[in-house]
């Protein structure tokens, strides 16, 4: 009773944002207070998915499966963008742990002009070369032909969400993690609005069938990205950019790259082993895509909350190394690893049981179903195990030590999944159930691996 009096009391107090020192007082306020908002945006980054899948359904297994194709590369994109907003992060969570919020600014410039650098080479592949990244994802001359404008524009207009992750980066780094939450509240009402306009059509506005979700979406992205940039000017937040601060500064730009290439490597090694995992799947027909496509938005939907819980914990280290409290750093860690896995352990057992329930919602084609109901149950089988993986790895980056993650995700991933993952579908005859097993089995490894060499200790001792 006493708990939930507390939940009721600091909840305003945490979607409010007020200016908070977490590296004082009680530790499970802290979580609480940074993880609230942290959750809310994340569900909201993942409703984007949800949103795309639930209007685009109704044109057909091909548009889904275009959905799924493109979202897969867009992983990529994902990778950098997450990558580096782990070292915006860390910095900028370490600045404010030192109290030179002036640092922590600039550090916000260098990983803005970095951001803008990176997204336009993506854009000039994805404009000049759409049917021919379609085509090597293993879609079918149909799919490429009616899908091949959605990936064209996402992929074009890809520093929407370059910026959005690394912005929101600085936000919580600084401890303002309400202010990433609006953000991406904003955002996704209007995505909600625009997406049955453009790929339904309405008024003067032609229906642009699956491409009109893209359209929708850049949008809706887009439009997060310029609120971002005018709390940052206006200095709606901790972190105020003045003009003088517009400057290229090769120090600060240098030690970005430096503490975000680890971030970058391990996102890169675990979603391309998510791409190759998507083209195994296409082998087996776009029915199977596409009940895997819906099942992977809906997970999306629960590992992005679990996922802001660990940005939390990222957050808790970083700021509390700056303020050279090692101890009440680790100890931010295990609790943000028990809250979150007494979390997944209730979704993992809503989705063993509702999954069919949950896949009519977005179809009604029997074999997709049927194939993203299993991939929705072996998947979540493995949820304890992702909710102290996600926590432990971001406890890492939180520190500056994305080197270790790094390693962790090239063996798990590339030395295990991806040959488990083609020789049980492929060789043994597993199908998609061989995929899927390789998926859980490699989230396991990661948990036990993270929390072993968590352990150690090591990551107390590395400067940013």
């Amino acid at each position: 009773m006493e708990t939930l009096k507390k939940i009721f009391r600091y909840l305003p107090q945490a979607v409010a944002g007020k200016e908070q020192d977490f590296t004082s007082g009680s530790i499970r306020k802290a979580i609480f207070l940074l993880s609230v908002p942290m959750v809310l945006e994340m569900m909201m980054e993942s409703v984007f998915f949800l949103v795309d899948a639930y209007f685009v359904s109704s044109l057909g297994a091909n548009a889904i499966a275009t959905v799924g194709l493109t979202e897969s590369v867009l992983t990529l994109v994902y990778a950098i963008a997450i990558g580096l907003s782990m070292g915006v992060t860390a910095i900028v969570a370490r600045r404010i742990g030192e109290k030179n919020v002036p640092g922590a600014s600039k550090a916000a410039v260098q990983s803005i002009f970095l951001g803008i650098v990176l997204a336009a080479l993506v854009s000039v592949i994805g404009i000049i070369f759409p049917k021919e990244i379609l085509g090597l994802m293993g879609g079918e001359p149909e799919l490429i032909a009616q899908g091949y404008g959605y990936t064209q524009i996402l992929l074009g207009g890809n520093v929407t969400i370059m910026l959005l992750f690394i912005i929101n980066a600085i936000f919580r780094g600084a401890g303002d993690a309400s202010v990433a939450m609006k953000v991406l509240i904003f955002s996704n009402l209007l995505n909600i609005i625009l997406d049955p306009m453009f790929i339904f059509g309405f008024g003067p506005i032609p229906a642009f069938g699956v491409k009109g979700a893209a359209i929708a979406t850049t949008i809706g992205r887009g439009s997060a990205v310029i609120l971002q940039l005018v709390i940052l000017f206006y200095g709606w937040s901790r972190i105020k950019v003045r003009l003088k601060d517009i400057v290229f500064r090769a120090g600060i730009m240098l030690n970005l790259i430096r503490v975000s290439l680890g971030g970058i490597g391990q996102f890169i090694i675990g979603t391309s082993s998510w791409v190759f995992l998507m083209r195994i799947m296409a082998e087996f027909g776009s029915e199977v895509l596409a009940g895997y496509t819906i099942a992977i938005r809906v997970l999306m939907f629960t590992l992005m909350p679990s996922w802001g819980m660990s940005n939390a914990a990222a957050t808790l280290v970083g700021q509390n190394l700056g303020a050279e409290k090692p101890e009440r750093a680790e100890t931010s860690v295990w609790k943000t690893g028990k809250y979150n896995a007494w979390f997944m352990a209730a979704v993992s057992i809503f989705y063993l049981i509702c999954a069919e329930m949950i896949l009519k919602i977005f179809s009604y084609d029997p074999s997709v179903i049927e194939n993203g109901a299993l991939s929705l149950r072996i998947i979540a089988a493995g949820y304890v195990f992702y909710a102290y993986g996600m926590v432990i790895i971001q406890a890492f980056n939180g520190a500056g030590n994305t080197r270790t993650p790094t390693i962790i995700n090239f063996f798990c991933f590339w030395l295990f999944q991806l040959p488990f993952a083609y020789l049980a579908a492929i060789v043994f005859n597993w199908g998609v159930t061989g995929v899927l097993v390789a998926i859980t089995t490699a989230e396991v490894l990661i948990a036990v691996f993270g929390i072993v060499w968590f352990r150690k200790g090591k990551w107390k001792s590395v400067q940013v």
